[in-house]
Formats: structure tokens, C-alpha cells, sequence
């Protein structure tokens, strides 16, 4: 405990110059880390919404092999009915070359009647599955061809991302190590700022440098006197149009 109260004095015991240095700095740290994160572009992305595909291709073709094996087990159980029921039939014209009056005629023509009627049916229904069958296998086909592409684009954008990441890996590593050495250095409240304003950016800039005249951010006019308050560095101060932390330009070597 307290060698954090210690920490947390010795950062806030910074002058306003060291503070604007620090976050600077902390800037172009970041805005490195920004543009590896660009390299990458989209990949990461399109690499997980490709996953997610075949996942879901994956699932479909599962669904559909088990539904055409439901309707194959059903097509065999109806030709299994078929010939049980022209078994019956011939049993039951056997019967009727020995019957003893017309009522038992009557009712065996009956049955032989209901048994050509579960053929008929039965026959109905195989006929039926035989075309949901071809449907589904084409659907199948067409499924594992389209999963067979997906698999192959994925493999590519992986390897992508592969050679990109372990191109800059280290590169990145080593950076994020430094930010966030930088951001030891930085009191809470005004690191919270800073993360906030970047995240807000469209560009990830929380602080820029003046130049002509004007803020790097927006490109909104500075006024004169606020521009003199900024060469200053005795306060924070941030752009009144666009939020961002405002330094001069003697912060960048290049000018």
C-alpha cells in the first residue's frame, strides 16, 4: 500500500511539461501499435466469420445425412410392408378357395382389399421419400462443395494472418511493453482521459500537435492566445472542438 501511495505521488508530482512529454510519447507508442493492428486489416475478422461458416455449413450437412437416413430406414420399412402385405394377400386368396359360406368370402376380400390399399400407400410413400432423398443428397453436395471452398479460404487467410503476426509480433510485443511502462507514469484520471479521447478518435490520436495554426486532430483554427497558452506546457489542453490533448509542435523532432 504504500508504495503505491508512493507511486501514485511521484506521478502526480510530474509538471505539466513531463506530463504532456509522457502522454505524447504514449501516442506515438500506441499509434505504432495502431497501424500493426491495420496491417492486419480485416483478417481476424474474416478469418473468425469464415469459422463460424463452416461451422455452420458443418451442422447443416450433419442434419441432412441424418434426415436422409431416416427417410432411407423409412423406404425400407415400407418394402418390408409391402411384402407383408402380399404375403397376406396370397394367404388370405388361399383362405377363400375353402370357405365355408359367403360372410367369411366377403371378409377375406376385405382384408385381401385393405392389404392392396397398404401396397398402394406404401408405395405412395416410398416413391415420396425416394424424391426427398435425391433433393437432400443434392443439397448435401452442393453444401460439401461450398464447405470444401470455405475450408480452402480459410486455410489462406490463416496463413495470412500467420505471416503477418509473426512478422510483427515481437515488434508489437515490445510496444505494448513500453505503453504500458508509459502509462505507469501517467496519474489515473488523466490516463482514464486519454483512453477515453482515443477510443472516441477515429484514428486512435488522443493528443496532437498544432500545426498552422490549427489542431492535428479536427483541423479546427486555434485561437492566438490559447495557441501561446499551449508553447506554455504549464496545463493540460485539449482542442474545444474535438476533445483532443493539444502540444506544440516542438514535440515532433521532425519539425
Amino acid at each position: 500500500m504504500a508504495n503505491d501511495k508512493n507511486k501514485n505521488t511521484e506521478v502526480t508530482e510530474l509538471s505539466s511539461e513531463e506530463k504532456l512529454r509522457i502522454l505524447y510519447e504514449l501516442q506515438q507508442i500506441d499509434s505504432k501499435i495502431d497501424r500493426i493492428k491495420t496491417l492486419r486489416g480485416e483478417l481476424p475478422l474474416e478469418v473468425q466469420d469464415l469459422e463460424d461458416e463452416i461451422i455452420g455449413l458443418e451442422t447443416r450437412v450433419t442434419n441432412f445425412v441424418q434426415e436422409v437416413k431416416e427417410l432411407e430406414d423409412l423406404a425400407t420399412k415400407k418394402k418390408l410392408d409391402i411384402k407383408n402385405a402380399e404375403s397376406l394377400i396370397i394367404k388370405y386368396e388361399e383362405q377363400q378357395k375353402n370357405v365355408r359360406n359367403n360372410r367369411e368370402f366377403d371378409s377375406l376380400s376385405k382384408e385381401i382389399e385393405y392389404q392392396r390399399l397398404e401396397i398402394e400407400l406404401s408405395e405412395k410413400r416410398i416413391k415420396e421419400n425416394t424424391f426427398q432423398v435425391k433433393e437432400k443428397k443434392q443439397v448435401i453436395e452442393q453444401a460439401d462443395s461450398l464447405l470444401s471452398e470455405r475450408k480452402s479460404d480459410l486455410q489462406g487467410k490463416k496463413q495470412e494472418l500467420d505471416n503477418i503476426i509473426s512478422e510483427t509480433q515481437k515488434e508489437e510485443q515490445d510496444l505494448n511493453k513500453k505503453s504500458d511502462a508509459y502509462k505507469e507514469m501517467i496519474e489515473p484520471r488523466l490516463l482514464s482521459a486519454y483512453v477515453r479521447i482515443r477510443s472516441n478518435a477515429r484514428n486512435g490520436l488522443a493528443v496532437v500537435i498544432v500545426k498552422r495554426d490549427a489542431c492535428g486532430g479536427c483541423f479546427n483554427k486555434i485561437p492566438p492566445q490559447r495557441q501561446l497558452d499551449i508553447r506554455m506546457r504549464k496545463k493540460i489542453i485539449v482542442c474545444e472542438y474535438c476533445g483532443r490533448i493539444l502540444v506544440d509542435q516542438d514535440f515532433d523532432p521532425e519539425n
